[in-house]
């Protein structure tokens, strides 16, 4: 296949030379890398798997074919550990209608209850899926709303997806509601019910500050304990410094000595609380084997929004301070096109290049890669997001030779492989969805 480099060798065995790979994406042994953090290698692939990972030239003699990148960064397939296909595309008939956070929940709402049938569901995430493959992702986490008749309706549609695009993206699902519903046992046994029938072994909900917070939490902690679940909260979406109900989160994952996985989501309010505050927070974060994911995208969209006022802050959390303290951290895409975010198209090459923006993490040490890639399919507990001998040849080849060249432009002319081969990376038509949308293309 045609590609931006030239064309691939057509062949069972290969070697793609003189590629520059984040180091701390390599996995193995230790390549001397640049200042960058890039590590200029070549692999050798047969079969759809790496089989040699060696310093550039030293494979230069090698069997099969050969196409060198010119120093081009290559990357593995990414991972999106914080999604929500079932929201997804629905801005065209649902469209924010002030871009706050309450606008988007109150039009989200109204446009489930109206609009969210397993066929309009099913057409929306597979257009999304098949956006996020032809951008370079290998697996993804989403979040399925989880209140009511959407439970029967979502999860199995999302079952059905799952098992449609093994071998291209690896899913996972949490359930996601309010936690003041984790108090109705009727709720939490419809809502266990469904994990169980179609799910991943997940749990989560937005955590907010209501009086019966800790007893909330309480019943999470020991369903999950009961069922073996891991968890993954939404998280102190607000730029209100009482929000706290991530240090709440940490306290029940000690209290009940959780030995399972916790993500966190969002925790936006962290960055504005007291340092003396964000420092306790942190530690018991730590403690706990938290992990956090800031979705930089969605938040810079709706935190800090007034109508005439220019935005004070960023809305992202204090990923560095979490970072610097052992912390596991990812980012992610969180919403597309739907009224909690107007725009995106689940392309992580995208949400790493803006959230090293504005996040400012150009500054701050040469692997942050690792949050998008190997942070995020540890936090999913699947292989994936490195470079390794023995892995599936699965790549996204850029011609950009250091970070500022991947960063300036979209790289729309990445080459996309899976198993070895490049992928059709032909985007789906937004008029696909139109008849979902009640307008005529």
């Amino acid at each position: 296949m045609t590609t931006g480099f030239a064309r691939l060798p057509d062949a069972p065995a290969f070697r793609l030379t003189d590629l520059r790979v984040p180091a701390c994406l390599i996995e193995g042994d230790a390549i001397l890398a640049d200042r960058n953090g890039l590590a200029r290698v070549d692999l050798a692939i047969a079969d759809g798997r790496i089989t040699a990972i060696e310093p550039a030239g030293a494979a230069a003699n090698g069997a099969g074919p050969v196409l060198s990148l010119n120093g081009g960064i290559a990357l593995p397939r990414l991972v999106d550990c914080h999604v929500h296909l079932d929201k997804g595309h629905i801005w065209p008939r649902s469209p924010n209608p002030d871009g706050t956070f309450p606008g988007a929940l109150n039009t989200v709402g109204a446009d489930r209850e109206a609009n969210w049938s397993a066929q309009d569901v099913r057409a929306r995430m597979n257009f999304s899926l098949r956006s996020a493959f032809a951008h370079g992702t290998a697996a993804m986490r989403t979040h399925l709303d989880s209140i009511g008749k959407q439970i029967g309706i979502s999860w199995p549609v999302y079952a059905e997806l799952r098992a449609e695009w093994a071998g291209r993206i690896a899913l996972q699902a949490s359930p996601l509601f309010g936690a003041d519903a984790a108090l109705d046992p009727a709720h939490m046994a419809a809502v266990v019910a469904a994990v169980r029938a179609h799910g991943d072994r997940l749990l989560g909900c937005v955590t907010y500050m209501i009086p019966e917070l800790d007893r909330a939490l309480d019943i999470l902690f020991r369903v999950a304990i009961e069922n073996g679940f891991d968890l993954d909260f939404h998280v102190d979406e607000t730029n209100d410094p009482a929000a706290r109900s991530l240090e709440h989160i940490a306290d029940a994952a000690l209290r009940h000595r959780f030995a399972g996985k916790i993500l966190c989501g969002h925790c936006c309010s962290l960055a504005l609380q007291a340092p003396e505050d964000e420092a306790r927070i942190i530690a018991k974060v730590r403690e706990a084997g938290i992990a956090v994911v800031s979705l930089p995208l969605c938040n810079m969209y709706l935190q800090d929004r007034q109508p005439g006022r220019t935005p004070r802050w960023r809305g992202v959390t204090a990923l560095h301070e979490l970072k610097a303290a052992g912390v596991p951290v990812v980012i992610a895409s969180d919403n597309t096109r739907d009224p909690f975010y107007a725009y995106g198209d689940l392309d992580l090459v995208e949400v790493l290049r803006e959230g090293t923006r504005i996040l400012q993490l150009d500054h701050s040490g040469p692997d942050w890669a690792k949050a998008v890639a190997r942070t995020p399919a540890r936090v999913m507990d699947i292989e994936g997001g490195v470079i390794a001998v023995g892995a599936p040849a699965d790549l996204i080849l850029t011609r950009a030779r250091d970070w500022t060249e991947l960063f300036s432009r979209p790289q729309a002319d990445r080459t996309v492989l899976v198993s070895g081969r490049a992928i059709d990376r032909t985007l789906p038509d937004y008029r696909e969805l139109d008849h979902l949308m009640g307008r005529a293309s």
